[in-house]
């Protein structure tokens, strides 16, 4: 007995200390991952889950180390774990969060199920209610996808670039520390510390020729995301809490991130560099202010913040300058910029444009996953109104933010973490321009009785024939689809027992808009054998001088497979037309060949032969005035390249 109760206390001091050593762990980990160092606090709580350990709260964390670096897909998993093992101990709030990096995964549906239980336990979010409203609201921001162009810029590396800044006829950005050998590495992401860089703008909007920016901005910590006062002369950033040598810290021993300023000097031999480095008056040991921004009349400065009185884990703030009679600059009290704009979670990298618009990064208003940006119009008080997502091309699924436009002109850069930069996961910074772009708006009405005609189906198709978009109208008959400029394209309306019509629509070189009125004939009553007007098929066109079935086509034929497999009985007659161009003989045999290509296709999806017929009727048969003599356009010498199916006795 003596030696049964030995063996269960070492086994119970053995256990003991086995808990102890984890609970040491777990220690040293929350210990790293409060002062920021995300992957060495990771480190640590893999090799705790490794060991057979897990609770909720070390899933949230390892969630979190994977999700402030922007790796969601990793941050994906340890969420879902925490979602499958530990619902009950999972926060509202996280709820939101766990949905944002399944949308960035891709993974829609399940993002969807996700905020419908953060509402369902209460969630409340003034600025994501357009999700509860509009479940479908992410589909609508993707409806003009082609409105920029994007191009990535040479001077992004392997690593981190990003937060581009106009700067004269130049642009600043910020990025890793490249070229050198005695970088350190911080341990947020375990990548180098960024510095300021300078580049050259192209003809084309490119980068290039990147360098160091000249003086004493850049050290060995963080130095990021500057602006510029209009006359070059003052220049505002981000670093981490080191000026003049020395360390500032926080009563847990972070450094924070502070809000600089820099004037630019000129040197003996008359080049220019940035020093007289100063501190802001509102900056503290204690949170972070970064990402300067500034108005246009440079009377205000906007930036993120974490400062006490913060919605979330960033707001935007800001903050009146004022140049005093002996010239000296002084700096108002911060104004948080309110819940119109500040969320819960992070709002931050904002940007003032030439037209009081701001722009800016945010991961708690409703968008395409990871961080989207949104665009607000400032009032000459400060006040916003709504806050809108800048939508695709630009914001994806990944982290999108950091953007600057010249309005006037069209263009601007932004940075994004999306699949096909330079970095896997890492920031790169890209230049876009706006297309130019038209609007085609139209009703569509009864050619007889100028009637609205709704739930018309119109179409817009390119110049090929393939299908771009297709809406079907309400009780107003009105349409609308955003175009390309100078592009031709086909308008094709449809309604049951009308004609199609199909209007040829050149858009100009320039944007505006066109209006149109599709008017539509009623048709006449089916005859009794013509299977094609009782099944209501659209017409079986032909590309000219081709006889292959085209992608349109089939859908219409499989209607009449459809018909000959419900229907043993049926038998068909197969009519085939060419339109005028070309000899009349050839025109003939082109059509021959056309009813044999429909036939079969009817044949090879498993219909007896024996069931069809098939002629052609070359020319002699058209529908229209387009004759051998006629000036037609190719859409209505189209018209006349048909096929036509007639019900056998």
């Amino acid at each position: 007995m003596t030696s049964l109760k030995q063996i269960l206390l070492i086994g119970f001091l053995l256990f003991a200390n086995a808990v102890l050593s984890q609970e040491v762990k777990i220690a040293k980990a929350n210990e790293q991952f409060d002062k920021y160092g995300y992957i060495n606090a990771r480190k640590i709580y893999l090799r705790v889950v490794e060991n057979g350990y897990s609770s909720a709260e070390i899933y949230k964390k390892l969630g979190d180390t994977y999700y402030y670096n922007s790796d969601y897909v990793n941050a994906e998993k340890w969420y879902y774990k925490l979602l499958k093992e530990f619902p009950d101990a999972i926060e509202t709030d996280y709820y939101y969060r766990i949905a944002q990096t399944l949308k960035s995964s891709g993974k829609y549906q399940e993002s969807e199920a996700v905020m419908n239980i953060f509402f369902t336990k209460g969630g409340e979010e003034k600025n994501i209610k357009k999700f509860d409203n509009d479940p479908e609201y992410l589909q609508s921001l993707g409806v003009h996808p082609f409105k920029y162009v994007i191009n990535k810029v040479a001077v992004n590396t392997k690593l981190s670039d990003f937060s581009p800044i106009y700067y004269k006829d130049k642009i600043v950005f910020s990025s890793t520390a490249r070229n050198r050998d005695d970088f350190k590495k911080h341990n947020w992401s375990n990548m180098p510390f960024l510095d300021l860089y300078v580049a050259e703008i192209d003809s084309d909007g490119g980068l290039s020729n990147s360098r160091h920016l000249d003086g004493d901005v850049n050290t060995k910590f963080h130095e990021s995301t500057p602006v510029f006062t209009k006359d070059g002369k003052t220049m505002y950033f981000t670093r981490n809490n080191y000026l003049e040598g020395k360390k500032g810290f926080d009563k847990g021993r972070v450094i924070k991130l502070k809000i600089l300023r820099a004037d630019l000097k000129v040197g003996k031999d008359g080049s220019e560099y940035w020093g007289d480095i100063t501190d802001l008056p509102f900056n503290s040991n204690s949170f972070n202010n970064a990402h300067p921004a500034l108005s246009p009349d440079g009377k205000r400065l906007y930036f993120a913040s974490d400062m006490p009185g913060s919605y979330g884990r960033s707001d935007l703030y800001r903050v009146d300058i004022k140049k005093e009679k002996d010239s000296t600059i002084t700096y108002g009290v911060p104004v948080n910029l309110g819940p119109e704009v500040n969320t819960r979670s992070r709002e931050t990298f904002p940007f003032i444009s030439e037209n009081n618009t701001l722009y800016f990064a945010s991961d708690g208003h409703f968008g395409q996953g990871g961080l989207d940006i949104y665009v607000a119009t400032l009032d000459t008080d400060g006040s916003l109104k709504q806050v809108s997502n800048f939508g695709p091309p630009i914001n994806t699924k990944m982290d999108d933010f950091g953007l600057i436009i010249k309005e006037s002109q069209g263009s601007g850069y932004y940075t994004s973490n999306a699949a096909g930069g330079r970095g896997a996961i890492d920031d790169d910074i890209y230049y876009f321009y706006e297309k130019c772009v038209m609007t085609i708006n139209g009703i569509v009405t009864d050619i007889d009785t100028q009637e609205l005609l709704p739930g018309s189906e119109v179409s817009l198709l390119n110049a090929d024939n393939i299908e771009i978009e297709r809406v079907t109208v309400g009780e107003d008959a009105a349409f609308s689809f955003t175009t390309e400029c100078d592009t031709r394209y086909i308008i094709r309306a449809t309604k049951k027992l009308y004609f199609p019509k199909e209007e040829v629509v050149e858009t100009p070189d320039q944007g505006g808009v066109i209006d149109l009125n599709i008017q539509l004939k009623l048709k006449d009553p089916c005859p009794p054998n013509d299977l094609g007007c009782i099944l209501e098929l659209q017409p079986i066109y032909f590309d000219y001088d081709e006889d292959y079935i085209r992608p349109d086509a089939e859908i219409e034929l499989a209607k009449i497979l459809y018909a000959m497999e419900l229907y043993p009985e049926l038998v068909i007659h197969i009519e085939s037309h060419t339109d005028s161009r070309g000899r009349d003989s050839y025109n003939m045999k082109l059509s021959e060949r056309r009813a044999q290509s429909t036939l079969n296709w009817i044949v090879e999806k498993g219909i007896d032969e024996s069931r069809l017929t098939a002629k052609g009727y070359g020319e002699t048969m058209l529908i229209n005035n387009c004759g051998n003599d006629a000036e037609c356009t190719e859409e209505e010498h189209q018209l006349n390249r048909r096929s036509m199916f007639i019900i056998q006795d």
